[in-house]
């Protein structure tokens, strides 16, 4: 049948009427409008700096973030990053480009998303021992050009060290124990109530962090008693840390209290918590790093502890009592996670880098990470897994019972543990000769802008970056030209062996699964004296 000359010219026309979809490059909230920016050099819009909770100054320091934010804002420019949270390290003075004033997010999208998209969600939290770091260290361009599919990529601050992780008797009184963990906490209650305006999905988040980001990750698989609030669908975590976490009683944590407030000018008063409210910006800050130069044997002191509330059991435990959420992981680690952290302590009793370096040494060392390590248990790990013998030198020995401590066997744990409840895991195994297999060596694959690769380490970033993103979108970790990635065992074997040139699956060892279960099982990880 003929259609009327009328009916197609209207229909012509009414397709050329159609006005082009403008890019999604202000978005407005309840408590204000967002303007991004658009780099078509790139194809990502760009918005930095979102206030996702009040600022924490004055009475709410040391508080529950306010979230959403109390205050409308009205027009914000959301085209540059804003401030990082302060870290411990700051002294003589704060950097300006770190502020109290951190609680911040970043959004970032493909060109063409629209509000109506419904993305997938990958939410990144940044490491740095819970004492440094920032967000701004993980831009996006890598991530999203090398995805198969779109998603949108969000990353947050979140408050550092003593203004974080601050606690201790009077802290549990009159503030908030684990302050930056529930930072985090909100900037996942956030993705959940706006992330739809920037064109993602609130039903498919999956959060990913490397070093204490990613201990942050394992945190939340088990806050609040492992009650699922639907925050999360899925979690990646590139090596996860096992650390010290104490009840609150514990007397190092009163102790490290008692230092700061001390040093910070509020140790005589009468009300330390309205004394440290008051006190300046940089008399906090102080306070901070004048506390860790005087624990030179201890790397991060302020940090996350069993507080009864968000975590009411240190991680070890609720793997293995079942107590964690349901969701599929992406876990694993560096072959070298223990290099250089001993060089790096000024008590020359802990540095095994020091040429009269002994086994003492690597107690102290172990121990002034742990404070519960006993010389115990120290001497049976010697005896049976990590003989002198084996190791060149002392600081051989070190690394490699920090390493397996501290990072390799927790992605282990974790992926067995995940396994063992009949959900996916993925494990995998960096070993990088050219980019080096230390602690974070595999980030420039994802977030170095500049770098230019060898041949090898090129094919290597296009497969993880693949890999990575496809977990987030999918949910299973894929690569053109890759290997299949099996899912982890028991023991977390078999994992992705990812190595320049050579890229398949391999088993975990026997010796490795001896070291990770003795460690597993001992008091310093788990239950600890209080």
């Amino acid at each position: 049948m003929l259609v009327p000359t009328l009916t197609i010219g209207l229909l012509l026309t009414a397709a050329v009427a159609q006005p082009p979809i403008p890019p999604l490059t202000s978005v407005t909230l309840d408590y204000g409008t967002f303007n991004g920016l658009l780099n078509v050099s790139t194809g990502i819009i760009y918005f930095r700096g979102v206030p996702f909770a009040d600022p924490p100054l004055g009475d709410l320091r040391f508080r529950a973030p306010v979230f959403p934010p109390s205050t409308h804002l009205g027009t914000v420019d959301a085209s540059q990053y804003g401030p990082a949270c302060i870290p411990t390290s700051a002294a003589d003075a704060v950097p300006g480009s770190t502020s109290e004033d951190c609680l911040l997010g970043n959004v970032f999208m493909p060109i063409d998303t629209q509000q109506t998209s419904k993305l997938p969600v990958l939410v990144y939290f940044h490491g740095g021992g819970f004492e440094t770091g920032s967000a701004i260290t993980a831009p996006p361009e890598k991530l999203i050009q090398g995805a198969a599919k779109p998603f949108v990529f969000v990353t947050f601050q979140y408050r550092l060290g003593q203004f974080g992780f601050l606690a201790g008797k009077q802290v549990a009184e009159d503030g908030l124990l684990n302050a930056g963990l529930w930072d985090q906490r909100a900037a996942l209650d956030w993705v959940q109530r706006y992330i739809h305006s920037f064109g993602g999905d609130p039903s498919q988040v999956t959060i990913w962090g490397q070093s204490t980001g990613a201990a942050s990750v394992v945190y939340h698989l088990i806050a609040e008693g492992a009650e699922d609030k639907h925050l999360f669908h899925r979690a990646m975590a590139d090596s996860p840390p096992i650390i010290f976490t104490p009840d609150n009683n514990h007397v190092f944590i009163q102790d490290l209290f008692e230092q700061f407030a001390g040093l910070a000018g509020c140790g005589g008063a009468a009300d330390v918590m309205s004394c440290l409210r008051a006190a300046s910006t940089q008399a906090l800050a102080f306070g901070g790093s004048a506390t860790h130069a005087n624990l030179t044997s201890a790397l991060f002191p302020f940090g996350p502890i069993t507080d009864g509330t968000f975590l009411t059991e240190r991680p070890v435990e609720a793997f293995k009592n079942g107590n964690f959420i349901r969701v599929p992981i992406l876990f694993g680690s560096n072959t070298n996670e223990g290099s250089h952290w001993s060089a790096e302590l000024p008590n020359p009793a802990a540095n095994t880098s020091e040429p009269n370096a002994t086994e003492d040494t690597v107690y102290n060392f172990l121990s002034g990470q742990w404070p519960d390590l006993t010389r115990a248990t120290f001497n049976t790990a010697t005896s049976n897994f990590y003989p002198e013998s084996s190791f060149a030198n002392f600081s051989l020995q070190g690394q490699q019972m920090y390493g397996e401590m501290r990072f390799i066997c927790s992605a282990l744990f974790v992926a067995g543990a995940i396994h063992d409840a009949g959900i996916d895991a993925f494990e995998y195994h960096w070993d990088n000769p050219i980019l080096g297999s230390d602690h974070a060596s595999e980030l420039p694959i994802f977030y170095n802008l500049t770098e230019v690769f060898d041949p090898l380490d090129q094919q290597l970033a296009v497969a993880m970056r693949a890999y990575w993103t496809s977990f987030a979108t999918d949910g299973v970790p894929t690569a053109e030209g890759a290997p299949v990635w099996e899912t982890a065992g028991t023991n977390g074997s078999p994992r992705m062996l990812l190595h320049p040139g050579e890229i398949g699956m391999e088993n975990v060892t026997n010796e490795l699964t001896e070291h990770c279960a003795f460690w597993h099982s001992q008091t310093l990880i788990t239950e600890l004296a209080t």
